[in-house]
Parts: structure tokens; C-alpha cells; sequence
């Protein structure tokens, strides 16, 4: 691999044998280190590679402005985060991490803690996120000797679940609040109690987070079968009632229409929740 930048003397910008820009990082590495000159192979300790030029801009302008071993944690959570889930997070991840990890450093040796609002929500819309938003701050604990609160863990979550979409954290933010009042309208509605623990209620949950994934990326299911949509509203009259009540929530609240198709789709997860009273 070539020099094309120095950034310190832990941190360069090279271009590697495939003709790719990517940020090296190592102990030393830059160290009277020139434009053009081979990187020494047994300094690299790690290559980020990042496919959106865009994003791999603001990543190198990022890091030439944070501690590295802000970077190090950040890319050991994200290395773990990735081999939990076994697919391929969205690069933006490491620039918003990244930069939310070393900020919440920042904050917290100034004293300054912020309380997550979203943090019900986080816990049961996202599990799995929240569970390795626990182990981030444990690493972080580990590593850097700083204990967050729960709060943190739910940020760091926020930032996860938006990786996985794809979408942007005001998306991701949107999303929760959505979901969260739709439970609600449905819990009312009906005048009952979810069994949080039950396969249904899980499917539901799964629904409602790609319904408002769709919705906030204008990406809704659309059919041209009348007929189908006739049926639903027939046969499951109540629980269409009540889908009328979320599209109307959704409409007033967040400025989205949904779509008839979704409606029907929504109405017959609702009465697979509904029936199992």
C-alpha cells in the first residue's frame, strides 16, 4: 500500500493494490512518513476500508480531530456488533459512532449527562440492539475505565438500528416514536394487555418496525387487487376500525399517508394479536 496523506504518526490514508483509498491505522505509522512510500507491513494494525467515498471523507476528517483509542473501541464494538448479526452494517456506522462514542466521553468527563428519552422504547422495540448497546458500555467500561448509564446503552442502540436501516438517526428516532404510539392506539382500542413475551405479540412488533421503516422511507407496499382489500375490511371489520384510527395518528402526527394495501396488512396482524385474548 502507498502513502497518499499522513494524517499523525498513527494514522495515514494510502491507496491500496486495488487501486481503493482506505485509512491505516498503527502505532508509529506515520511517523517521518511520506507521500509515496510503501506503508511497512508489520505497523498496520487496522485498515478501514469504506465503500461511500462521502462517508470515507468524513470518516478521515473525523479521526484526525479524536483520540485513537476512541477509534479502537469504536471499531471493536462495531467488529462485534457485526459478527452478532452476521451481515454487513451501513458504512455511515463508522462516522456516527465513532463521533457519538467520543463526544459521550467528552461529556461525561465535563459531567454532563444526558437522560435518553426513548429508552422504554429502545428496550422493547429493539432488543437485540439494546442488549449490544449493554455491551458497549461495558466495553467502554473495559477499555477506557468509563462507566455510562442505561442511557447510553440506548443511544448507542439508536445508532445501531439505524446502521442495520440503512436510514438516518431522525428516521431511526421517527420510527420509535411511531411504533410506540401504534402499540398504544392498539393496547386502547381494544382495552387489553400485550403478552410481551408471546410469539405473536413478536411477530407484531416485527411488522410494525418494517411498516414504519416503509413509511418514513416512502417505500409502501402498493396492489392492484381490490378484491383483497374488500375482503379484509368485511371480514375483520373491528380490527380495520382500528387501523382507520392509526392512519389517522399517522397522518396528524407525522404528515405520512398510509397506503390501503398496508392498511389491510396491518389489520390482519392486528387480528392475529387481538384473537389470542
Amino acid at each position: 500500500m502507498t502513502i497518499c496523506k499522513v494524517i499523525n504518526n498513527s494514522q495515514v490514508i494510502c491507496i491500496d493494490e486495488n487501486k481503493r483509498e482506505c485509512v491505516v491505522i498503527g502505532a508509529g505509522i506515520g511517523f517521518k512518513a511520506r507521500t509515496g512510500q510503501n506503508v511497512p507491513e508489520d505497523k498496520i494494525e487496522k485498515i478501514f476500508r469504506l465503500e461511500n467515498p462521502s462517508v470515507r471523507s468524513k470518516f478521515q476528517q473525523l479521526i484526525e480531530k479524536i483520540p485513537l483509542k476512541h477509534i479502537e473501541v469504536a471499531d471493536e464494538i462495531i467488529s462485534y456488533v457485526t459478527c452478532t448479526f452476521g451481515e454487513k452494517l451501513d458504512d455511515s456506522i463508522y462516522v456516527s459512532l465513532t463521533d457519538h462514542i467520543n463526544f459521550a466521553i467528552e461529556r461525561y468527563q465535563q459531567g454532563i449527562l444526558l437522560t435518553n428519552g426513548l429508552l422504554w422504547e429502545i428496550r422493547r422495540f429493539y432488543p437485540q440492539e439494546y442488549e449490544l448497546g449493554m455491551y458497549a458500555i461495558s466495553h467502554i467500561e473495559e477499555r477506557l475505565g468509563i462507566r455510562f448509564s442505561e442511557d447510553e446503552a440506548g443511544f448507542i442502540a439508536l445508532h445501531i438500528v439505524n446502521a442495520r436501516m440503512n436510514g438516518g438517526m431522525d428516521q431511526t428516532v421517527v420510527m420509535t416514536r411511531l411504533i410506540h404510539g401504534v402499540l398504544n392506539l392498539v393496547k386502547y382500542y381494544f382495552q387489553m394487555e400485550f403478552r410481551e413475551d408471546s410469539l405473536d405479540y413478536g411477530r407484531f412488533l416485527t411488522h410494525l418496525r418494517f411498516f414504519a421503516q416503509r413509511l418514513v422511507q416512502g417505500k409502501l407496499y402498493t396492489t392492484e387487487d381490490p378484491g383483497f382489500c374488500e375482503m379484509i375490511r368485511k371480514q375483520y371489520a373491528e380490527e380495520y376500525g382500528c387501523v382507520e384510527k392509526i392512519r389517522d395518528y399517522i397522518r396528524m402526527e407525522f404528515e405520512h399517508e398510509m397506503t390501503e394495501e398496508e392498511m389491510m396488512y396491518l389489520t390482519v396482524h392486528i387480528r392475529r394479536l387481538v384473537t389470542v385474548r
